[in-house]
């Protein structure tokens, strides 16, 4: 019993303190957007919202925001639908090939970002579009978010129950509305889930982002990037925060949404 004990009290420390190294830098980030000081720095001088109204008084700032946030939604429903589509492919009517394209579909996860978008890079330029830099940064972006969505509607798929299915095209359903009425609203757990991971990678994105980007086109990572190139005042943090406060506020839709326990749960399943 008191082995036990004492190994329950190292696994609280080990688990306390992987989570004390994962959150210890965006504390600090969040922390340090409020400090009154002219210069970025930890601790903070003292309190104050001037890097915010700073962040939202820059039009270059604003400008790639927005665009961030074009991309990322355009993205989204891009790598959704394609990383669905092939998740009921692969799963349910690939038998030959199923492992090697299930390989190929997750391929971009263990490849380093910069690696893919030096690839993209002269890939794009090899067939001629190499200078549409919004229409590269889709592609892009798309192509390393899909394996989110794939892995997550899979994980789905794989616990699905068909005998719905079936009953449903017994009782006169065709192949559409059993589709629409059965199988998307079961799967939406997943396809959800999926759609948050694409946005806040595609959000975001650095690598892809510096390799394809052109002129007039700077996501919010670029902008970052310049700015701190050039001075070292705290409305980087202030815009860091703002992205963090995003995500969060995501991960809580999801969790309203599908509820990530649930999706968990089946993926054991």
């Amino acid at each position: 019993m008191e082995l036990t004990r004492r190994g329950r009290w190292g696994l609280n420390l080990v688990v306390a303190l992987l989570y004390l190294f994962l959150l210890a830098p965006i504390a600090i980030v969040v922390i340090a957007a409020f400090n009154s000081g002219e210069y970025l720095r930890f601790p903070p001088e003292g309190f104050s919202l001037r890097w915010f109204q700073a962040f939202f008084a820059s039009e270059p700032f604003i400008d790639a925001f927005i665009f961030s946030l074009t991309l990322a939604l355009i993205v989204t429903v891009c790598a959704t639908v394609i990383g669905t589509a092939a998740s009921l492919y692969i799963v349910r009517h690939s038998r030959r090939f199923r492992s090697a394209l299930k390989l190929l579909m997750i391929s971009p996860l263990p490849v380093p970002a910069i690696l893919t978008g030096i690839a993209l890079l002269i890939f794009l330029y090899a067939i001629g579009i190499g200078t549409q830099s919004f229409f590269n940064l889709i592609i892009g972006h798309t192509l390393v978010t899909i394996p989110y969505v794939f892995l997550t509607v899979s994980t789905v798929l794989v616990g699905f129950n068909r005998s719905l299915e079936e009953a449903a095209r017994s009782l006169g359903a065709g192949p559409w509305t059993t589709f629409f009425r059965i199988t998307l609203p079961i799967l939406k757990s997943g396809i959800v889930s999926g759609a948050v991971f694409a946005f806040i990678i595609s959000f975001d994105q650095f690598p892809i982002s510096l390799l394809l980007a052109g002129v007039g086109a700077t996501p919010l990572p670029l902008q970052l990037f310049d700015f701190l190139r050039f001075s070292f005042d705290p409305t980087a943090a202030a815009a860091s925060t703002i992205s963090i406060v995003m995500t969060v506020i995501f991960v809580l839709i999801t969790e309203r949404l599908v509820g990530l326990e649930s999706l968990y749960r089946r993926g054991e399943s």
